[in-house]
Formats: structure tokens, sequence, C-alpha cells
């Protein structure tokens, strides 16, 4: 044989260890992380976070962003199954978009793991990480409950709810969470929705934008608040909640209100420690994203992976394991976010 063909055989070989392994050279498995958008803060920690414990756990990862935009990400998931990804973990800008890339997985064998948005009308999804999102909703509305007093106090107490994306499947729960603790009292009067908006199609927010939730607050203050006051301000996320804050700021001259959150971004902890923010529901990524890297690593060792409950996207039951919330506010924050080594001091100055 002449060092041509040598050659040639060799570089066969090179190619096809490649394709197996998903990494040229290297022997390691090949993860892909799919996240929606840098603007937020949680998606980058998240993405980061995943990053880390999956190449410490000896994976090759090909982490990116989408930008917000289903069609890049749509073609990022693409792009991952060609490059020889074994398993794609996938935050969905939009919920029921990626059906192409999710089928073209399973195709070749890839299993995709919904991780925080569960990915809709789709049979081949094969597992969900997430926190419990409905009981992130239910400790919102108990709070507000909770800190008015509503099976005491006398009432009427005035309260508006923003919610957020309606391409995201996790808003609804959020929202129906917190309405299921709080409409007993709105049924009863003890609570008062002035705007009248109460479904979640009226106080949805587009890409849970800051900008859009603090247009919209400012014209519910402006239409309903010149002589009135707001006892609380539901808000399903934090970056809603920012929106709000800016609303009530430059338009609104009563008591300040209860405002909800969820995510603790330092933006809303800042305002929190500033009273402009009452409490922000804490889903420590670090534990969704070490649970996320453990399924992973279950499928990929041929093992059972373990899960704790199954939600319904509309095509399956898929096999689901949720992580519980807590929510921090100006009594606990220390304990919560910088004791556990979430934050430093120094990043809420």
């Amino acid at each position: 044989m002449n060092a041509k063909k040598i050659l040639g055989t060799i570089l066969c070989a090179v190619i096809a260890i490649t394709a197996l392994t998903g990494c040229a050279g290297s022997g390691k498995k090949k993860v892909g992380i799919s996240m929606p958008t840098k603007d937020l803060q949680r998606w980058n920690q998240d993405g980061d976070y995943m990053k880390q414990k999956f190449e410490a756990a000896g994976y090759e990862v090909d982490l990116q962003y989408a930008g917000n935009k289903a069609d890049t990400q749509l073609s990022q998931m693409e792009n991952m199954i060609n490059s020889g990804c074994k398993v794609l973990v996938v935050a969905a800008v939009e919920s029921t978009s990626l059906g192409t890339a999710i089928d073209k997985a399973a195709a070749k064998n890839i299993p995709v793991i919904a991780y925080d948005r569960l990915l809709m009308d789709n049979a081949n999804v094969a597992y969900y990480a997430t926190f419990d999102n409905y009981k992130v909703g239910q400790i919102q509305g108990e709070f507000v409950r909770d800190t008015l007093d509503l099976d005491n106090a006398a009432g009427p107490f005035n309260i508006e709810f923003t919610a957020g994306d309606p391409g995201d499947n996790n808003a609804s729960f959020f929202f129906n969470g917190a309405m299921d603790v709080l409409k007993p009292y709105i049924d009863a009067g003890k609570l008062v929705v002035v705007s009248g908006q109460t479904d979640f199609s009226s106080v949805a927010t587009p890409e849970w934008s800051t900008a859009t939730a603090q247009s919209r607050a400012e014209n519910i203050i402006g239409s309903n608040y010149a002589d009135k006051n707001i006892d609380a301000w539901l808000c399903s996320n934090d970056s809603t909640a920012q929106g709000v804050v800016n609303a009530l700021d430059s338009r609104y001259n009563g008591e300040w209100p209860i405002i909800t959150g969820q995510d603790c971004d330092i933006v809303s902890v800042k305002n929190m420690l500033a009273g402009k923010q009452t409490m922000s529901v804490f889903k420590d990524t670090r534990t969704l994203a070490e649970r996320t890297v453990t399924m992973a690593s279950q499928i990929l060792d041929g093992k059972t992976v373990e899960t704790n409950n199954t939600y319904n996207n509309n095509a399956k039951e898929v096999p689901s394991y949720l992580c519980d919330p807590v929510f921090a506010d100006i009594n606990n924050y220390k304990q919560i976010l910088i004791d556990s080594g979430y934050y430093k001091e120094a990043d809420l100055a």
C-alpha cells in the first residue's frame, strides 16, 4: 500500500471516530445546550453553570444562545445534531416551534431534555427538568395573601397583575398558581382589580419584556389610579416587575404596593433592598443545572433516569424532575442568596 492510500485510510478512521464520539480527537461525548437569550441574567447563569458542570463531568459542551428568535434556535439545534451531540438540553424561545429539530434528533437517537420550559406538542421530547412552576405562582399569591392579611383584614385592597410571555408554557403555570390562591378574594370583593384585567391574555407580556411591562403599567396607572392606592402588583418574574417599578416611579403618587417577582435578578434584589420590590421567588439555577447534568449522564450511561413527576405536553406525558422554589425578601435574602454563595455582597452594592 502506497503512502497516499495509507494516509487516506488513517483519515477515514479519524472521521469515523469523530462521528462516534462527537468530539474530534478528544474521545468525549458532546452535549448541546440551547438557551433562549442572553438578555435575561438568569439564562446566562443557567448556561454557564450547566456548561461548567458538564465539562467537570467529562463532556464536551456546545452552548449557544438564540437571541430570543425561534428560527435561530431551530437552526442552532440542527447544527448541534449534525455536529455529533449525543444529548440536547433546550430552554425554548417558544414552546411549539422546534418540532422539526426535535424530530431530527429522535431520528438519530439523540434524546432532548426540555430545560425549565416544556417543549409542547411533540412526542419525541424525552425528559423535562424544571422547578414546580405552578408552585412558583402559589408562593407569589400566598405572599400577597399573607402580607395583606386577607383572611383577617377588612379591605378591600386594590391589585393588578402582570404575567409572562404567552409563548412560554411556564407563564400560564405561574399565573394560574397565583390566581388560584387569590381568586377567592377577588370573587369575595376583598381584592379589587381596578383595571378589570384578570385573564391571562390581558395581562401577558410578550418576551417578558421590561419595556412592554412598563408601558402597560403606565397605562393602567394613568387610567385607574389618579386618586387610588395600589396595594399589590403581582408580577410573574423580575423583568416584568422591573417594568412595573419603573412605571410606578414615573407615574404613581400613592403608597408603594407589594410587588412580587421571580428569579432574584441582581436589579430586582437591589430594588428589594431599596424597598421597591417586595419579594422574588428564587429558583436556584445551580440545583436545576446539577439535576439536568445528572439526567443527561444517566441517559448516556444507559442508566434509569430519575424523575419525580410528569408533565403533559399535548402529545405525551413527559417524564419530569421538579425542583422546589423558595422566596427571598428583605428578611431572608442574605441567607438565601449571600450565605449560599449565589451572590456576593459586592454584587448587590
